[in-house]
């Protein structure tokens, strides 16, 4: 197998077992009043800022999409676009912002992946129940959901050696 087939394969599979990773912490969570509050954030931040933006989407949007089919299917669109929407962003600047910066990068990446995952659920949350309260009961959740996300997906990402190790598996500089 050639090195190009090679790194093909491997980042396909990266890329679903994250996705598999987002569907399993999105079977688990903690209740909170209006809902739940889901760690699959963390997955996703992890993921968008090793992965491309297209496999970022992959992980992020059609592995949510697909957790919620399986455990909540009422917000799975609202989800697709969303934590889509989120990882892609967090992909984008993580590899091409600031590049002499990374952690900089990734760090206003995930940023702004977790305002945009805290205002596309308040506002799908909004569409699918018909009911701006239920919205805005769950939007503190939401808001800590985000942060705890981002934070732990960056922490695990730099300070934790993941980045080092998945450079160092997909033969690119660490």
């Amino acid at each position: 197998m050639n090195t190009k087939t090679r790194n093909h394969a491997l980042r396909i599979t990266v890329t679903a077992l994250f996705m598999a990773l987002t569907i399993v912490f999105a079977s688990f969570y903690i209740p909170v009043p209006g809902g739940h509050l889901y760690l699959c954030d963390m997955v996703i931040s992890l993921a968008a800022i090793l992965l491309n933006p297209f496999e970022a989407f992959a992980v992020g949007g059609i592995g949510s999409y697909l957790g919620d089919l399986i455990f909540y299917p009422a917000p799975r669109y609202v989800s697709l676009v969303t934590h889509g929407l989120q990882a892609v962003i967090i992909s984008l600047f993580s590899h091409y912002l600031l590049k002499d910066h990374p952690k900089v990068a990734s760090g206003i990446g995930v940023t702004l992946g977790a305002i945009i995952m805290v205002v596309g659920y308040t506002l799908g949350k909004i569409f699918v129940y018909s009911n701006f309260e239920t919205a805005m009961v769950k939007l503190p959740f939401e808001i800590l959901q985000g942060a705890v996300g981002a934070v732990l997906g960056f922490i695990l990402c730099w300070r934790c050696g993941i980045r080092t190790v998945f450079n160092r598996t997909m033969n690119e500089e660490a």
